[in-house]
Formats: C-alpha cells, sequence, structure tokens
C-alpha cells in the first residue's frame, strides 16, 4: 500500500498508476486496455470538445475492515450512463463492460485504496467522449470509455456535520426538458457561477428552485435534496434532477426502518415543516443542511438549531455506510467485493 496521509486527504486528484481505456469504433466496442498514461490524445475538432458529447460517473471502492474491498452499486452507475448515452445520442457501453473495467481499474490500483480507519475512499471516475472529429451538430462515430480512479477524503471538511446552503433565483442548472436527468459535463459547468456566488456568500453551496415557476425544489449544488417530517422522507420529483444512485439507496434505506418515502414536487414554503434536511450523492453520501436562506425574500428555513446533523439522517448515513464498508447485512445486494 502506498505510504499517503490517508486521514487527511481531501477531496481532489491525485495520480494513481493505471486507468482502463475502450474504444468503440464501426459499430463495435474494442477490447479493454490498460493505460499508464493520464493525457488523452484526441483531434481538435473532436466532437466532445465543441458539441459536448460527453458523460461520466461517479463511484467509491471502500477497503472494508474484514480486508476485502467493495464497490457499491455500480450496476445502477451503468444504468445510469446507459440512460445519458441515449439522451444524447452516444452508444450504450454495455453493464459487463463498464463492470469489468471498474474491476480491473481497482485492482490495478489497490495500492491506493486508502485504509478503513482513515473514513477515505477510492474515487471512481468513468469518462466517455465522442472522438471523431467533424464541425456539424452531428454524434460521433467512434467514442472513448475511460475509467480513472484517485484516493479522496470526505468532499466536505467537516466531514459529515451541518453546511448552510443558499437559494439561487438568477441562474438556473437546466431546464425541465433538457439534459438534467443526464450526467453530462454540461450541467456543471452551468453550475459554476451560481456555486461560486454561493461561496463568496459564506455558504457551502447553492440551492436551486425549479427553472419554469421558481416556486419548487430542485437540487442543491450537485446533489439531490430530502426533507424529513412526521417520520417521512421526501425528495422532490422532476425532470431537470439527476437521479441519483445514493439517493435512492437512502429511500429504500428509509423504507426498511419504517417510514414513508414521497418523490413529489417540494413548495420552497413547505421547508418550513421540515425537521431535517440534507444534499446527497456518492462524493459526500448525505451533507446535512443547517439551514437554507432565501436572501431576495430574507427568509431563512432553519433545520438544525444546536448545529448537529438530525437523528434520522445520521441513522441514515451510517446504516449506508456500514453496508458500503460490509459492517452491516447487505440484504439488497447492494456491494460487489471486487478484492478478497
Amino acid at each position: 500500500m502506498k505510504n499517503l496521509d490517508w486521514a487527511n486527504l481531501s477531496f481532489g486528484y491525485r495520480p494513481t498508476d493505471y486507468n482502463v481505456r475502450c474504444y468503440y469504433r464501426d459499430g463495435k466496442w474494442g477490447e479493454i486496455e490498460v493505460s499508464s498514461e493520464e493525457y488523452i490524445n484526441m483531434h481538435m475538432a473532436a466532437t466532445c470538445l465543441h458539441y459536448g458529447q460527453e458523460a461520466f460517473e461517479g463511484l467509491k471502492a471502500f477497503r472494508c475492515p474484514d480486508g476485502k474491498v467493495r464497490v457499491f452499486r455500480m450496476d445502477e452507475n451503468a444504468a445510469r450512463l446507459q440512460s445519458t448515452c441515449r439522451g444524447i445520442l452516444m452508444p450504450e457501453v454495455p453493464t459487463d463492460l463498464f463492470c469489468d473495467m471498474v474491476k480491473k481499474v481497482v485492482r490495478l490500483n489497490q495500492e491506493y485504496i486508502p485504509t478503513y480507519e482513515s473514513g477515505a475512499t477510492l474515487y471512481i471516475r468513468p469518462l466517455l467522449i465522442g472522438m471523431s472529429p467533424q464541425v456539424g451538430v452531428h454524434p460521433a462515430t467512434e467514442y472513448l470509455f475511460i475509467i480513472f480512479v484517485t484516493p479522496v477524503g470526505p468532499y466536505f471538511k467537516g466531514g459529515f456535520s451541518t453546511n448552510p446552503y443558499v437559494i439561487i433565483r438568477d441562474y438556473d442548472r437546466s431546464a425541465p426538458l433538457g439534459t438534467g436527468m443526464y450526467k453530462v459535463g454540461g450541467n456543471y459547468a452551468a453550475s459554476l457561477k451560481a456555486n461560486a456566488l454561493a461561496h463568496e456568500k459564506g455558504y457551502a453551496c447553492e440551492f436551486y428552485l425549479d427553472a419554469k415557476e421558481k416556486r419548487y425544489m430542485d437540487e442543491c449544488g450537485a446533489a439531490n435534496f430530502f426533507g424529513i417530517k412526521d417520520n417521512t422522507y421526501v425528495t422532490p420529483k422532476s425532470t431537470s434532477i439527476l437521479p441519483s444512485i445514493t439517493n435512492k439507496s437512502l429511500m429504500q434505506l428509509a423504507e426498511d426502518l419504517g417510514m414513508k418515502v414521497e418523490r413529489r414536487p417540494i413548495p420552497e414554503d413547505e421547508l418550513d415543516t421540515f425537521e431535517e434536511a440534507g444534499a446527497c450523492g456518492t462524493a459526500a453520501v448525505i451533507s446535512p443542511i443547517s439551514y437554507i436562506d432565501d436572501l431576495d425574500t430574507g427568509r431563512r428555513f432553519t433545520f438544525s438549531e444546536d448545529g448537529k446533523p438530525g437523528p434520522v439522517s445520521t441513522r441514515l448515513y451510517n446504516l449506508l455506510r456500514a453496508i458500503q464498508y460490509g459492517t452491516a447485512e447487505d440484504k439488497h445486494g447492494w456491494t460487489t467485493v471486487v478484492i478478497d
């Protein structure tokens, strides 16, 4: 194992030894290739650079206390990537190919998987890009699917602790019938300015309302939103929200714990009724929200009077993490052991 300071890792890119690649040419996928090169050689007129034919995923590998290395719900990541491929006209990466490449890249870089005690993980980034050169808005004919990994610490410096959010009305992350439900880079480019404004104002992240009416809760930064009230887990339903695998897992765990689950539009006024609230995604799992400010109206919606995560969010976070690390029963078959 590499001699790195696992406990003090931030969330960012660090080089590892290998990545894995596969090309789509002449209407079919080729063989998996192993590379130690960090760069991609592409034409200056590559479709991904000009017309945004690009998609990516994010998942993690966990070094567990039983000595095994597990990956969480990679079949769901494969399915979400396939949905994105259908949405922006790229060839779908078969689930078997996706999973084989994830397993291979984790095994090749196992010395970079942080120790269990550190709380850090190995982040896995699959990337699919249109490679063929052209000037004109058409799908590419050649594609590169590449997966690299990097060890990461907590997404937020404080780890599992509450953070303040701010509603930004002057920017939209995506349109209702646009690409919001797909994991494409353009959605994140659209969030950069609002995110910078939120940070300038002292908030952890920005919060978007729906683009059409500016009445309903959409996404918090690059994460899904959920609220807790009356033993019910409530999360927004919209065509502009990326389907979060973490959120899907939390909804199932909430049901396992005897809670009701509701996926529906959440009007901003309803925030006053939630006992807890959080943002959820692969990077942070759950980021509990201390309060949300609406600067345009002067309203503050508070979910933590003492600044600590709420009991339901804490229970869900600990249970999901325990499943990922193999210390709780994985009764839904979410984890895959890639290294015994």
